[in-house]
């Protein structure tokens, strides 16, 4: 008899997911912090070339004659458009969607915990998210460590990032015996996190909640530029070796945001990528004022496999991709 039927996760774990849950919820809510849902597909998604979109579509009222709708890839920009308007400090836990994700690690649908802090800078932001970690992960007695991204490069692997071209950083993947490199054609981030990922990642954050903090500014999504010009705002999290969270001092110049959505299209279709429909709506929402925010999306379907010490996504999931 077939047992494709039966969950991955057991009932023991399903239940842990409904504690966590539980926990973080009550967390938001003793600080008052707004809970918060907005739309899973939308006529526009975030334009970044590492991320391949999902898309649905619709055929019905309002569009009559169809429409492709973008299942998103993080609740962000409709949460922006929220505190335009104004709602102060919101969270959501939701699902996101991302194409060409499956692995260990990997699930193209996941669990996503997302939240923006009016007022909060960076460092504020860390503080919170190491609490909520510690809190995810029942281990209040985690210290958490900060270094920044080109620190990071320097100390593990001797490259000056801002000095390094294309061809030494792949050259250095190369003498590494990183499995296919020799038949990547990168740009210099692609080349950045190729080493990040394979080289320095397994090592962070092995007894800690490490922070990488200050990355290159041509790796800054949605943050801030910071005041030396060639680093952004934006931290992530790893611990034991698994990337956590993705945070930002917010960007909230509407014309430099519309800026780095051309030039994100522009390099999808020199990739050989779908462009995205930019999302005019987020435009007009910080044109019209977002505030000064700071915001953070944790994967929580990974901070439950710390929590329990399990090693695949698929033991988390009731029914994962395989299963689906």
């Amino acid at each position: 008899m077939s047992t494709e039927w039966q969950p991955g996760a057991d009932l023991d774990v399903l239940r842990a997911r409904a504690a966590m849950l539980a926990d973080i919820r009550r967390y938001f809510a003793d600080r008052d912090v707004l809970e918060v849902e907005t739309p899973l597909a939308c006529l526009s998604a975030g334009t970044d070339p590492a991320l391949s979109v999902m898309r649905a579509r619709y055929t019905g009222p309002v569009f009559a004659h169809g429409v492709d709708l973008y299942l998103q890839t993080s609740p962000e920009f409709a949460m922006k458009r929220l505190l335009a308007d104004g709602s102060g400090a919101i969270y959501q836990i939701c699902k996101a969607f991302r194409d060409g994700e499956a692995g260990r690690l990997h699930n193209p649908e996941f669990t996503i915990l997302e939240w923006y802090r009016p007022g909060f800078d960076v460092d504020r932001l860390i503080d919170e998210v190491a609490n909520v970690a510690r809190l995810a992960l029942l281990r209040s007695e985690l210290a958490a460590e900060q270094i920044t991204y080109a620190s990071l490069f320097d100390m593990r692997l001797g490259i000056d990032i801002f000095g390094a071209d294309t061809q030494s950083l792949r050259e250095r993947a190369l003498a590494q015996n990183i499995i296919g490199a020799e038949q990547l054609e990168l740009d210099k981030d692609a080349w950045l996190d190729l080493l990040l990922s394979h080289l320095i990642q397994p090592q962070l954050g092995k007894d800690t909640l490490c922070f990488v903090t200050d990355y290159p500014v041509s790796q800054a999504a949605l943050a801030r530029t910071n005041p030396d010009g060639t680093t952004a705002a934006r931290f992530e999290l790893f611990h034991q070796g698994i990337e956590l969270a993705n945070g930002f001092h917010e960007l909230i110049d509407a014309g430099e945001q519309a800026a780095r959505f051309e030039a994100d299209n522009c390099k999808r279709r020199g990739q050989r990528q779908p462009p995205v429909r930019v999302d005019r709506r987020l435009l007009a929402a910080m044109e019209s004022g977002l505030p000064d925010c700071a915001g953070v999306a944790v994967g929580l379907d990974r901070m439950l496999m710390l929590r329990l010490g399990v090693d695949d996504i698929d033991d988390v999931l009731a029914f994962s991709l395989q299963r689906c």
